[in-house]
């Protein structure tokens, strides 16, 4: 029997799929532990998981961003990016630059000697580590020990080729190309991070394993055995690693289909749905629920422009939004706003979905066969609004510039079935394949243990 250690940033959308990998590697015979802060203990325990403490960053997001508590250095990181995702994607994208070393690689020798005394205690044949876990994927290289990648985002979060970076999408939505300027910039950051990053990586490794060969690119350094990608094999996505068996999991959502909703659910959905009116989700992430004006934008077209009824998750910002001129005095029928929304759950009722192109939105959207408006702020979210738009899966439009008519007459549109379904991609009420069964079994052929 196996056993593993699911190394995990404090985010709860990368917590979650990498815990339902661990539960299907668990189903699979495989003792898991999860390694992750103790605000995902819970999340563990629920998962049939075991825990172990590990903090593979000071930044943290337990649900809501805003409503997690954090140290005063990454509050303010948080509201700086927030305010930039209101000046559009180069501002955003070089925030997030300036931001990266203390957000990804605060203490790597400090954590390299916290994994050494884990793997001491726990003696695991191999570890599953978070791509984004740069401290993590040091130290594991640093120790010598096994290991697989799991890709969170998009698939060119691993750069592959030599104009390829970190923090420059590889592709852009229509809605949202930057000028050729701004391209140059974004590029010139990436790029000094990337060597950077990589110079960073090379001081420890030959300070603290000098016999261990030193990464070429630190943003490029993952497994030599397997990449999971929590993403469907789109045919026009980047070659990926040489070396490593790509795992393309298609979506990490639990075998057993999502959870029963609760009583309060259920009412507010039969409420809503009354008379057979669709139902439209409207959700931008743990981050970006603070932009409650893109929020109220969106359900205020929707409402307007179709019949349908709007859930809205919206963070802290659940008063600001009720209170808004354009949603003041909407019946109970057409809207709910909560601060977070069973979104697995939802899905197999809703109609269409608004969200931000997070990874997991996208993937949930397609593997519902749901499709979407999304409005991308920052990260991979450009890349992943251009393959919803080319996969048939949806529209884009910049959040900065929408108007309640735009968004209206998109939704209107999904609604209608313009062309832009999910059949593009595969057949039938599911037409994303494989899952976290297949991945957990895949991966427990090509990880090989420790001697």
């Amino acid at each position: 029997m196996a056993r593993v250690v699911v190394i995990s940033p404090p985010f709860h959308s990368h917590a979650r799929p990498l815990a339902a990998l661990g539960r299907a590697l668990s189903g699979l015979g495989a003792r898991v532990d999860f390694a992750c802060t103790p605000a995902f203990a819970d999340l563990a325990a629920r998962s049939g998981l075991g825990f172990t403490e590990l903090a593979v960053t000071r930044n943290a997001n337990t649900g809501i961003a805003e409503a997690t508590r954090q140290d005063r250095a990454e509050s303010r990181r948080l509201r700086e990016f927030l305010d930039a995702t209101r000046q559009g994607p180069t501002a955003t994208l070089l925030t997030q630059a300036r931001h990266r070393r203390a957000d990804m690689l605060p203490d790597p020798e400090h954590l390299l000697g916290e994994l050494a005394a884990l793997d001491e205690r726990l003696r695991p044949d191999w570890y599953l580590v978070d791509q984004l876990s740069y401290s993590a994927t040091l130290a594991l290289h640093c120790l010598d020990l096994p290991y697989a990648t799991f890709c969170p985002g998009h698939p060119s979060y691993l750069p592959t080729g030599p104009d390829a970076y970190f923090g420059l999408p590889l592709v852009w939505p229509d809605a949202l190309r930057p000028a050729a300027a701004d391209l140059d910039r974004l590029r010139a950051a990436a790029a000094a991070n990337d060597a950077a990053f990589t110079a960073a990586f090379r001081a420890v490794v030959r300070r603290h394993a000098p016999g261990r060969p030193v990464p070429e690119r630190a943003f490029a350094l993952c497994s030599p055995h397997a990449v999971v990608f929590n993403y469907p094999r789109l045919p026009w996505l980047p070659t990926p690693p040489a070396g490593p068996r790509a795992l393309y999991a298609g979506h990490l959502l639990p075998e057993t289909g999502p959870e029963p909703l609760d009583e309060h659910w259920r009412g507010a959905l039969a409420r809503l749905t009354t008379g057979g009116r669709p139902l439209v989700l409207l959700a931008l992430g743990t981050f970006l629920s603070a932009r409650d004006d893109v929020l109220t934008t969106a359900a205020a077209g929707i409402l307007r422009h179709t019949p349908a009824s709007v859930v809205m998750a919206a963070g802290r910002r659940t008063d600001a939004v009720a209170a808004h001129p354009l949603l003041r005095g909407t019946s109970p029928e057409r809207l709910h706003v909560a601060p977070v929304i069973p979104q697995q759950e939802l899905l197999p009722h809703a109609a269409a979905m608004v969200h931000h192109g997070g990874n997991n939105s996208f993937t949930e959207c397609l593997h519902a066969g749901v499709p979407a408006l999304v409005l991308p702020f920052s990260s991979d979210q450009f890349a992943i609004a251009h393959d919803a738009e080319r996969a048939g899966a949806g529209y884009c439009l910049d959040p900065n510039t929408v108007t309640p008519d735009a968004v209206g007459h998109a939704v209107a549109a999904l609604l209608a079935g313009q062309g832009r379904r999910t059949t593009a991609l595969g057949t039938g009420p599911s037409p994303v394949p494989h899952g976290p069964a297949w991945a957990a079994a895949a991966l427990l052929r090509s990880v090989p243990a420790r001697p």
